[in-house]
């Protein structure tokens, strides 16, 4: 059986609540730098080198935390919290801010901890709540997208890059040729988030070489990896192992599989599914305790699903929550087939493909680099099967199973096994009243999308803006001509420029954003509405720079918040009650960890962060002013949580609305095309996406109507050779010149100068696809720098492998194994 997850837990704790996360990240950038970082170009050489992610000056704090209120905010409200935040300044901040410095002396990150608590303190269902999901382009060979073909070939590529960050092969990340922080890459494969009656944990198995494979409820696994981390399966191999899976679980009826769907109660609030956990766990050694441990300790899970959504929409809201579909009193929708405690990568029946992971302790730029590589690696290797001459995208392969020793395997099972449950009667309750809230949750819930071809990053570009910016003032310019209203909007910017750098929030509502959008829907000159847009996108740039470095003002007011919460730990309930605290619950002031508000009500405080430098420890024991003023709740109730994040190798990406009354939307600015995902608790979804269109359409109008250009309908710079001056030319006479038909479309004149937009790649998780990938074109945005293949195009791939058949693999001999459950045939 797997190595046990409990065993890797207690000799490396990882855990909420505690410091053991962030004094773990402290000893592997440090005690184990000389053994990990010894060889230079490395995954993780340049961690030492990284700066520690800096705390911000108070007073530029508070007056950025201003700036973004004030264009929310009534001239009341604002002069309130103004006075608020002066107070703060004068009294509680410098405290808290004293104290702060403190704790932070020797830890990794100053907001490390603190952003770990957020999340695994949450109580409610991580299912459209926290967890992410990509949508994969489709393979780019049409024979291939099937499901049991597309999902080996993910899956062997996935276990390619698990190996090369084991073996620290992976290139490290760099932005402008600087280098990236590499921490979360290590907790990618392996872990698990683990609930408790105290908040979850993150559990990790460093050495699983396994993997669990859910087919219509059901849980399968195999081992996938030696103890070397080199793989022992072909693809092949691994088809055969997925399509025995597929036709075992089609042996059980779906209905009465879906009595055992126990991945179900995943979905569950956290404090219920750690009760359900103990029930699993009681008796040590039992059956239900090895099958936990064997899905928990897993690398990651495969889901294997039986329908084919049959557009965008429907594959996103498959990838983000799976459906729901009740026949005959019982759920058989594809919401059963999924531990969104994992990492998940997800098939459907027509070979369509995303990514589902839990957040806490990666962003989405980092499972974007491994979405990316994968794609990219599915594609190179079957280029290889037809010519052998093909890159390939790693420092180094595992040895070629087919031709390797079964004995050199070591101590695997490589033929799947289904894990039994004991399905008590109190689980069995339990799975049944999951269900019916996650059918509530899902149905509550909806999804467009918006694939939007008229322009992308190229039209942008040209026009003198940038892409990211851009299409942050599309969503405020939508939302105000549906609403007439201006609301609290958030983006993410990346700081993985510092040692186990996370994000930051980009507050991109501005009173010149506000000026630009009621401009836009006034009665105003087009070259007025243009000059406000400029000057709008150009003060998003601005901040999204400032944020990329550290020196936004959420995360260190979040902070300073979580500080002040540890002194009234500390003081006790009794104290906090003699000052009148006794109302104050954090767990209710907030609900998302994208808000500072959802600080952890209990954490450590054994690390210096509530000790006082101060004879005064009264000016700890009310909440600071700027806490309790009104603007603190309005700059944690996003309407508009807003993500950029991808490349060509997706299609969509997206989440669930961080509130009642929001959107959700991720976005992903390609050369010629946008791709929006926008979800929302039924708020005329279909309709926002639809005033983002006409808002596209629009403001392309206006820029072509002031943007005084030469006419240049060529689009290209082969075209561009006709005009060159020639003597004696051999091609002029001969022949007659076809040009293109009136009315015939032509692409934008992109102003290459101007490509590389001063913040691409620093709002959100937008991660370039930086390797300019063999057969893939991807465009270069100077972000993240992947190591460099041959740049071969699509339309060269897709005609040298259109009809070519799928490449012979010589199966190996199985090794004999002792495992407690009987293997399938």
């Amino acid at each position: 059986m797997p190595t046990s997850l409990g065993e890797t837990l207690s000799s490396k704790p990882y855990s909420a609540g505690t410091d053991a996360l962030s004094s773990r990240s402290d000893q592997t950038s440090s005690n184990g730098s000389q053994q990990r970082h010894s060889r230079p170009g490395s995954t993780f050489s340049a961690q030492d080198r990284l700066p520690r992610l800096p705390i911000p000056e108070l007073s530029n704090t508070c007056n950025k935390y201003l700036e973004a209120l004030k264009p929310l905010q009534s001239a009341r409200e604002h002069q309130d919290t103004t006075i608020a935040v002066q107070d703060f300044l004068k009294a509680d901040g410098q405290e808290l801010n004293e104290r702060l410095k403190k704790y932070a002396t020797g830890k990794t990150s100053y907001i490390e901890q603190f952003w770990y608590d957020s999340y695994l303190n949450f109580d409610n269902p991580v299912v459209l709540n926290l967890n992410p999901f990509f949508l994969l382009e489709d393979d780019p060979t049409p024979a291939r997208n099937n499901q049991v073909t597309r999902a080996a070939s993910l899956v062997v590529s996935a276990l390619s890059f698990v190996r090369a960050v084991r073996k620290e092969e992976l290139p490290s990340d760099t932005l402008r040729k600087d280098p990236l922080c590499m921490y979360q890459y290590s907790r990618l494969f392996g872990t698990a988030r683990v609930p408790t009656e105290n908040g979850c944990h993150i559990g990790q198995d460093e050495g699983a070489k396994h993997i669990v494979v859910l087919a219509r409820g059901q849980f399968y696994w195999f081992d996938v990896l030696d103890d070397n981390s080199d793989l022992i399966m072909t693809e092949k191999d691994m088809a055969d192992n997925l399509q025995v899976i597929v036709e075992d679980a089609q042996e059980t009826p779906i209905q009465e599989a879906a009595k055992g769907a126990l991945g179900v109660l995943s979905t569950e609030n956290r404090k219920i599914w750690a009760g359900l956990r103990d029930v699993l766990t009681r008796e040590d050694g039992s059956n239900n305790s090895e099958c936990l441990n064997t899905v928990d300790s897993a690398l990651f899970i495969l889901c294997l699903d039986y329908t084919e959504p049959q557009n965008s929409s429907q594959l996103c809201m498959n990838m983000l929550c799976g459906t729901s579909e009740v026949a005959k009193g019982i759920q058989i929708g594809t919401c059963t087939n999924r531990w969104y405690d994992k990492m998940q990568i997800i098939v459907c029946k027509n070979g369509s493909a995303g990514i589902n992971f839990e957040h806490t302790g990666v962003d989405g730029h980092t499972v974007l680099r491994f979405a990316s590589d994968v794609y990219t690696d599915t594609i190179l290797r079957f280029a290889k099967s037809i010519n052998g001459q093909a890159p390939s995208l790693w420092a180094s392969n595992s040895p070629d199973p087919s031709k390797r020793d079964p004995e050199s395997f070591g101590d695997v099972s490589t033929i799947p096994r289904k894990l039994e449950w004991d399905m008590l009667p109190e689980l069995s309750t339990a799975l049944r009243f999951a269900e019916t809230r996650l059918a509530d949750l899902i149905q509550q819930n909806e999804f467009q999308t918006l694939d939007f071809e008229g322009y992308g990053k190229n039209f942008i570009t040209s026009m003198g803006f940038s892409p990211d910016a851009f299409v942050q003032m599309a969503f405020q310019a939508a939302y105000y001509g549906l609403y007439g209203r201006i609301e609290c909007t958030y983006e993410p910017a990346m700081t993985k420029s510092f040692l186990h750098g996370r994000t930051e929030a980009v507050r991109s509502v501005t009173t010149d954003s506000v000026n630009f959008v009621q401009t836009f829907w006034g009665d105003h000159p087009a070259q007025q509405k243009v000059d406000a847009l400029r000057k709008a996108t150009q003060r998003h740039t601005n901040m999204t720079k400032e944020c990329s470095k550290g020196q936004g003002q959420d995360r260190h007011l979040y902070a300073l918040f979580c500080v002040w919460q540890r002194a009234l730990d500390e003081e006790g309930a009794e104290a906090a009650s003699s000052n009148g605290l006794s109302s104050v619950n954090t767990s209710e002031m907030g609900s998302r960890p994208t808000s500072p508000i959802g600080s952890p009500k209990k954490s450590a405080s054994d690390d210096g962060a509530s000790q006082t430098s101060s004879p005064n420890r009264q000016t700890l024991t009310h909440m600071p002013a700027i806490f309790a003023d009104g603007g603190w709740d309005k700059i944690n109730n996003t309407i508009l949580s807003t993500s950029n994040c991808g490349n060509p190798a997706l299609r969509q990406f997206g989440f669930g609305p961080t509130s009642g009354d929001g959107f959700g939307i991720g976005y992903i600015i390609k050369n010629d095309t946008i791709s929006i995902c926008a979800s929302s608790k039924h708020r005329q979804t279909k309709r926002f996406v639809d005033a983002l269109e006409s808002y596209l359409l629009e403001i392309r109008k206006l820029l072509r109507t002031t943007t005084h250009r030469a006419s240049n309908h060529k689009g290209s710079r082969a075209r561009e050779a006709e005009d060159r001056p020639t003597v004696g030319s051999r091609h002029k006479s001969k022949g007659r010149v076809v040009n293109a038909l009136s009315g015939t479309k032509s692409p934008d004149t992109l102003d290459e100068s101007k490509m590389d937009s001063d913040e691409e790649g620093l709002g959100g998780c937008t991660t370039p696809f930086a390797l300019q990938p063999a057969f893939l074109h991807f465009p270069e945005i100077p972000f993240i720098t992947l190591p460099p293949s041959p740049p071969i195009t699509p339309p060269a791939l897709k005609a040298a492998i259109a009809n070519s058949p799928l490449p012979a693999c010589v199966r190996h001999k199985k090794p004999s194994s002792a495992a407690r459950t009987p293997p399938l045939r």
